[in-house]
């Protein structure tokens, strides 16, 4: 373990799996040199820049994510599949370390959700007055596709920018993956979850000891967490977490965040995303 809880070495993948399982997500630092960040920063603001200026594909673009979707016109705050924009994106999720990582998180054969949905994501939250993206409520990632068969996952975001109150940082409540979370009926957006929805999902039958607040509320047991640059930060698809948003209206929070799925690939034409979590 390296100089704080859940941030682990390349070399430890024993001490990271024993962090992950109890708490539901874990930090490894030390992966990626800063070389390799320097690229995937200048590959991925490259691509950003395209989308702004109309010259990618439409699918690299995407309002689905944001508050006001008419912002997009004027800045990007997510390019999707950004994996198949870098090659440093590609080279990272690729690492033999976090492939290890992922298979014996998720399971022998676990795969990469790259081409299917919204691909691998860059993502840009910074508070300004052109950017519709700079917080989010509280949600486990399962519960945007819960009729699906992709479960169980793990999420890895790459940080391009270290995380801190000035920006922005990850809140989680560790050990909730182990809860049944039911899917998101009551959801503040108002979205409705289909019929073939499980009602549940978690690493376990336990029932939650309260409810999943709607919005960005305090939570008993909650953490801040928060990562540097290059860290990249894994989190269970069943855990709860939330992102708050920036104090200093100059700051940025970029990563790159995309999943290790181990269950079921859907059929090319398959697409659910509830978007149940406040922004």
């Amino acid at each position: 373990m390296l100089d704080s809880p859940g941030v682990f070495g390349p070399n430890d993948i024993a001490g990271l799996v024993w962090f992950y399982d109890m708490h539901g997500y874990a930090i490894v630092r030390g992966l990626l040199g800063p070389g390799d960040v320097d690229t995937m920063e200048a590959e991925c603001v490259a691509a950003q820049n395209a989308v702004i200026a109309g010259e990618l594909e439409a699918r690299h673009g995407s309002t689905v994510f944001l508050d006001e979707e008419a912002k997009a016109e004027k800045f990007a705050n997510y390019v999707e599949f950004i994996n198949e924009l870098s090659p440093a994106v590609t080279a990272a999720i690729e690492h033999p370390v976090l492939v290890e990582i992922m298979r014996t998180l998720v399971g022998p054969d676990c795969w990469v959700r790259a081409h299917e949905q919204f691909g691998v994501v860059y993502q840009d939250a910074r508070p300004g007055k052109e950017s519709g993206y700079t917080r989010i409520g509280w949600h486990s990632d399962w519960q945007a596709s819960p009729s699906l068969d992709v479960w169980p996952s793990t999420a890895f975001t790459i940080h391009i920018d270290g995380t801190s109150p000035a920006n922005g940082f990850l809140r989680v409540v560790p050990g909730s993956h182990l809860w049944a979370t039911p899917a998101p009926y009551r959801n503040i957006n108002g979205v409705q979850v289909p019929d073939t929805a499980r009602p549940t999902g978690g690493r376990t039958d336990r029932t939650p000891p309260f409810e999943m607040p709607l919005g960005f509320e305090k939570i008993r047991g909650e953490v801040g967490v928060y990562a540097e640059r290059g860290d990249i930060i894994l989190h269970d698809a069943y855990l709860w977490h939330s992102a708050a948003r920036a104090t200093d209206d100059h700051a940025l929070r970029r990563h790159v965040r995309g999943g290790y799925f181990g269950g079921t690939k859907p059929d090319d034409n398959v697409f659910e995303f509830i978007k149940n979590a406040a922004r």
